[in-house]
This record gives C-alpha cells, structure tokens and sequence, in this order.
C-alpha cells in the first residue's frame, strides 16, 4: 500500500484522501541538505519511533521503537553517520527525535538516501504528524494524528511513500 503525495497539500491512503504537509520549499527531484525541499520519489516506510510517555505505540505492522530521551538524527554531510539514528549529545550536527511539540510523537522515517548514504543529499526526511495549521515542514511529509495512525495501523513492510511534485 502506498502514501501518495503531491505539491497541492493532499494525499490518499487506500483510496482515501488525507490533507497533508510537505516542505516550505515545494518537493523536488533534486534535494539537498537544508534546502526545506521534500524528496519525490518511491520511499519505503522503515520503522515507527513513538514517544512512550505521550502514549503507547499506535498498531502497525512495521517495526517499531520508542524514543529515549538521548535520541538524535545525524544532519551532517561530512559525519560518518549522516543521516542515522544516533544518541545525544553527537559531536557532530543532529537533530533531537525528543521534542517539546508533538510533532515526533509518531515518526516514521522514509527510505530516502539511505541505501546507501550519500554525503549532502538530505537527511531526516520522516514521515510525522502535522501541526494544527499544517504549517511546511523542513522537508518531511506530515499527517494529522488521526490520519497518521490509520497509515501505520494498514502499513507493513510494503508500505511506501510515493510523492509526486
């Protein structure tokens, strides 16, 4: 089953349509670190993070782990472990997967620029829950909380994110 995405702020899910958003700078077939782009392209779904204390992991047929308070994303191009999960504090440049908004709550990171890494290409590009207003994100695809958890609760290895400019 796949997410489908486009420019115009909606997506479908098993037939149905889903409001949706994707990054301040439009989605482009050439991303690259810190340009605010969403990736087009075929992504799988890889695991579920979820935080434990703001609720119990959402049904799913993908794997899943909870979030430690220590937890990170490598952002930077020239580190050994660019875009991978890893454990605050990094001496290199990260994101914290432990936020104070919610918008990590539910985390799903997307098989972009992972198989293998290149250095640049972009990073932390995740598939997560929107804010009220579906403000752009920095590049991920974001979902409602509802929405979200109907994905995940359908999803299983198989599942994909298809987005399309």
């Amino acid at each position: 089953m796949d997410l489908e995405v486009n420019g115009n702020g909606t997506a479908r899910w098993n037939g149905r349509p889903l409001r949706c958003a994707t990054g301040r700078a439009g989605i482009s077939a050439s991303k690259r670190e810190g340009d605010g782009a969403t990736p087009a392209g075929n992504f799988a779904m890889r695991f579920l993070l979820y935080r434990p204390d703001r609720g119990a992991a959402p049904r799913t047929g993908l794997p899943v782990r909870p979030i430690a308070t220590d937890d990170g994303w490598c952002d930077a191009p020239a580190d050994p472990a660019y875009n991978r999960l890893i454990q605050l504090p990094y001496p290199a440049g990260a994101e914290a997967l432990w936020r104070a908004d919610a918008l990590y709550d539910l985390v799903v990171p997307l098989g972009y620029n992972d198989l293998p890494v290149v250095p640049g290409l972009g990073s932390a590009i995740f598939l997560h829950l929107a804010t009220p207003d579906f403000a752009p994100t920095a590049g991920c695809v974001a979902l409602a909380r509802p929405d979200l958890i109907t994905v995940l609760a359908e999803a299983d290895g198989a599942a994909r994110v298809v987005i399309s400019p």
